[in-house]
């Protein structure tokens, strides 16, 4: 099985210890979603980055929603955020919400051919082998299988023994609805596939756990979050729990959606009714309150995953 692709970061190494030889990596990496949407968030948006720059990070993750639903889809919507966000001085994953293009076929937005929005979502943030930002880091991507070569905006890479997994599962209930449900059932056996394989990889280089990086709200204490369609996130939520049992390490989901700043531990394994013990929930800030999360790796420790919201938050009236 192949290695995925590994970040190199500082390690930060306790030299006085009899097992600093050993030691693992400790580094953070920041995270934020679901902004920019209203007026003027462009400029909150470029202060936490400002302050991303200066906070010596290893990477940073947007986990999805560049507008709001109600925003035009439009190429030079797109280009505008990218130009933003490569303000970045550090590897930035940019990943897709269903506002980037779930929701463009919406008539306040355009209506956008939503697959075509997804395609250009890819090309714009997930094109060549790396990642955005400066300097860009390696990333592999799902799309190298030809069994799911669309699915570029799948990735993953290591960095201080934890391995990273991004995925396109969004909001408005995951894009299952009926006249959607071919590219739902595609995209979900693609998603699957992925998880299975990166749990795989984690377990069989013990690795000391593993971040699954994602944008829509996915109920994960089994609560429906749609009505009248079929759970878009049943399957994922079952997938989750059976990978992350098998692993027994620390699992971390990061996640944004429905904008609340939340860390728990709500995933209910659907089979046994039981919580998954060995997995937290991150869910970052939203438009209006606007925020990022600094996430810290320590390879030593129990837990693996540090978690602090940052003190710039600011909520756009």
């Amino acid at each position: 099985m192949r290695r995925v692709a590994a970040l190199t970061v500082a390690l930060l190494l306790a030299a006085s210890t009899p097992g600093a030889a050993n030691a693992q990596a400790r580094f953070a990496f920041g995270v934020f979603g679901d902004t920019p949407y209203l007026p003027g968030e462009e400029l909150v948006v470029a202060t936490m980055i400002d302050q991303m720059n200066d906070a010596g990070l290893a990477f940073v993750v947007h986990v999805g929603d560049l507008k709001a639903s109600w925003t035009p889809c439009t190429d030079a919507l797109m280009e505008e955020r990218l130009a933003l966000l490569q303000r970045l001085r550090v590897p930035l994953v940019v990943l897709p919400g269903d506002n980037d293009w779930v929701d463009c076929g919406r008539e306040s937005a355009g209506r956008y051919d939503p697959l075509e929005r997804l395609e250009k979502f890819r090309t714009t943030f997930h094109s060549g082998d790396a990642s955005l930002g400066a300097p860009p880091m390696s990333l592999e991507r799902q799309s190298a299988d030809p069994r799911f070569s669309e699915y570029r905006e799948h990735v993953r890479w290591e960095a201080g023994r934890v391995l990273f997994v991004g995925l396109n599962v969004t909001g408005t209930n995951n894009n299952r609805r009926p006249s959607m449900e071919a590219e739902y059932r595609l995209r979900s056996d693609a998603v699957n596939a992925w998880l299975a394989e990166s749990f795989a990889i984690a377990k069989k280089q013990r690795l000391r756990g593993v971040v699954v990086l994602f944008q829509g709200n996915p109920g994960l204490d089994g609560k429906r979050l749609s009505r009248g369609w079929k759970d878009g996130y049943a399957e994922f939520r079952a997938e989750l729990a059976s990978r992350a049992t098998a692993f027994g390490g620390p699992v971390l989901l990061v996640h944004g959606d429905t904008h609340r700043f939340r860390v728990d531990r709500p995933l209910v394994d659907p089979r046994s009714g039981q919580r998954v013990d060995n997995v937290t929930r991150l869910e970052v800030f939203g438009a209006p309150w606007n925020g990022w999360v600094r996430v810290g790796i320590d390879g030593s420790a129990p837990q693996v995953f540090e978690i602090r919201d940052e003190p710039y938050r600011t909520k756009t009236e």
